[in-house]
C-alpha cells in the first residue's frame, strides 16, 4: 500500500506523481491505491470490457477502457472498466485517442476484490454518478452478484442467473445475463 502523506495534497500535485501498481485513487485529498487483481477480477474485468467492444467498436458508439484514470469533479479515480461514448472520449491533436481522460464515464462498471471495501467503491460510482455517468454497475465475484446504479434511480440487485443485466442506452443491442457475465470463470 502507498502511504498517505501526512499533510492533505491537492488533486494537481497527485496527477505530478508517478503511477503505481497496482494504480492510486485521489479521493477526498487522500491517495489510496487500489487492491492488486487477482484471477476472478482479471477475468471478469477483460471479459466484459470485450463484450462490450464487441458491440459498440464496429459501430463507433463507444468504447470501453479497463483500468483507465478518469479526473473529474475533484477526484481521479480508475474504474475497472470505464465506457465512453464515441463522440465523448477525448483526442489529441493528431485525432488518436488521448491518454489523460478529465471527464467522468457514461458508465462505470467496478469488480469488488477480496477484502476490498464495498462502501469505497460504492463511493466511486455514486461520484461518478453524480457528475453524469449514466449507470455503474459493482460485480461481486465471490457472490455471483450485481448492483447497478442506475442516475437518479434505486439501485437495483441481481442474482440470479437468467437476470438481464441493465446497460446504458448508448450501448443499444447489449444484452447479458448475470450468468454470461460469470461464465466466464468457469473452465
Amino acid at each position: 500500500m502507498i502511504k498517505t502523506p501526512t499533510r492533505q495534497i491537492t488533486l494537481a500535485e497527485f496527477l505530478q506523481l508517478p503511477e503505481t501498481e497496482p494504480a492510486s485513487e485521489y479521493i477526498n485529498g487522500k491517495i489510496i491505491q487500489k487492491p492488486m487483481p487477482q484471477g476472478k477480477h482479471s477475468r471478469l474485468q477483460l471479459h466484459s470490457a470485450n463484450v462490450i467492444n464487441h458491440v459498440v467498436e464496429p459501430q463507433k458508439i463507444a468504447l470501453a477502457f479497463p483500468e483507465l484514470r478518469c479526473t473529474f469533479g475533484g477526484r481521479s479515480i480508475v474504474p475497472d472498466v470505464a465506457v465512453f461514448a464515441w463522440g465523448r472520449i477525448p483526442v489529441d491533436e493528431k485525432g488518436n485517442i488521448a491518454n489523460v481522460f478529465n471527464t467522468y464515464p457514461d458508465w462505470t462498471i467496478e469488480i469488488l476484490s477480496p477484502q476490498q471495501s464495498t462502501i469505497k467503491v460504492t463511493r466511486n460510482i455514486l461520484h461518478c454518478l453524480n457528475h453524469g455517468t449514466s449507470l455503474g454497475w459493482l460485480i461481486d465475484p465471490e457472490e455471483y452478484n450485481v448492483i447497478i446504479y442506475p442516475h437518479n434511480q434505486q439501485p437495483i440487485f441481481l442474482e440470479n442467473e437468467q437476470d438481464i443485466l441493465p446497460v446504458p442506452e448508448l450501448v443499444g443491442d447489449l444484452q447479458l445475463t448475470l450468468g454470461q457475465l460469470f461464465d466466464c470463470l468457469k473452465l
